[in-house]
C-alpha cells in the first residue's frame, strides 16, 4: 500500500470471489486472457500468491488491479500483472509490485523475474524505477493484434531484480 493515492485503494490477498474479476481484467489486457478456472488453479498452488487492488470502503467493487506471483525458495516470477484502465496513473501497479517485493524479501527469496512487452513503455519505466534490469529479450513472445486487427507478435524483455 504505497503511493500518493494510498487512502483510495488497498492491496490485499485475492479471495476466490475475486477470481472472476481478475480473469475479466486479464482478458482486457492480454491477447489471450486467462479464465476464472485458470486463475483458480494458480491461486490453489502453495507457491503462488495473488494480490489485488481495490477501492477502500468498497469491498464488493471490481478488482482495480492484480499481481500473480509464483516462487521457489530462491527465485520468484511475476506471472501476470495488470491494472484496470480506470485505475491507471494512480500508483496501483507500483503498489502491487512493492507489496509483492516486500513479501518475497520477508521470505528471503533472492531474485524476482518478469517478462514485459517491449512496447509497454509505462511498465518498463515502473520496473526500472523499482530497480529491475533487463537481462534478455524474447523475440515474438507476445501474441497481439496490429492496428488492422491482424495477428502480430512483439518481443518481451526479461527483467530481473535482486532482492538480497
Amino acid at each position: 500500500m504505497f503511493g500518493l493515492n494510498r487512502k483510495n485503494f488497498a492491496i490485499m490477498d485475492a479471495t476466490v470471489g475475486d477470481h472472476a474479476s481478475i480473469a475479466d481484467l486479464h482478458g482486457l489486457n492480454f491477447a489471450r486472457g486467462w479464465t476464472t478456472s485458470e486463475i483458480d488453479k494458480l491461486a490453489e498452488q502453495s507457491n503462488t500468491f495473488v494480490l489485488v487492488a481495490r477501492t477502500v470502503g468498497e469491498p464488493d467493487a471490481p478488482v482495480l488491479g492484480f499481481n500473480i506471483v509464483r516462487h521457489t525458495p530462491q527465485e520468484a516470477e511475476i506471472l501476470s500483472i495488470a491494472v484496470d484502465q480506470r485505475g491507471r496513473r494512480r500508483g496501483l501497479g507500483d503498489a502491487l509490485m512493492r507489496e509483492a517485493i516486500l513479501r518475497l524479501r520477508a521470505d528471503r527469496i533472492s531474485n524476482l523475474l518478469l517478462e514485459v512487452d517491449i512496447e509497454n513503455e509505462a511498465a518498463i519505466k515502473l520496473y526500472e524505477k523499482l530497480g529491475f534490469e533487463t537481462i534478455a529479450q524474447r523475440p515474438g513472445y507476445y501474441d497481439k493484434k496490429d492496428e488492422n486487427g491482424l495477428r502480430a507478435h512483439t518481443s518481451a524483455l526479461v527483467m530481473s531484480l535482486s532482492l538480497g
